[in-house]
């Protein structure tokens, strides 16, 4: 689900969100009608993270392979992509270039 390059009419929250000694860090945007997205990077690294809601993750750019909850297989993404992460779970990472992405939070 390929969206637009920018978003437009958003408030940006400066504090940064920053995660594994500042190996991950990210951006809140907040839309008009009150939805959040992160925009962010990750170094490499292996990460575990854990959600509350449920995450889209785009990948806008980056090499790195994810391990989804309930799963032994790891997806391997090179370039761009896009994974969908449960609300309440835990995903794993494994990144292996500077990743930039993108992550969609929706409520249930």
């Amino acid at each position: 689900m390929a969206e637009s390059k920018q978003f437009d009419n958003v408030t940006v929250v400066k504090q940064a969100n920053v995660y594994f000694d500042g190996k991950v860090t990210s951006r809140t945007v907040v839309f008009e009608d009150g939805t959040k997205k992160t925009l962010g990077i990750m170094l490499p690294g292996d990460y575990e993270f854990g959600t509350d809601a449920i995450e889209i993750m785009e990948i806008l750019a980056g090499d790195l392979k994810v391990q989804l909850p309930g799963s032994d297989a790891w997806i391997h993404i090179q370039g761009e992509g896009e994974f969908t992460v449960p609300a309440n779970s835990k995903f794993k990472l494994q990144i292996a270039t500077v990743t930039d992405y993108c992550c969609s939070y929706i409520s249930e």
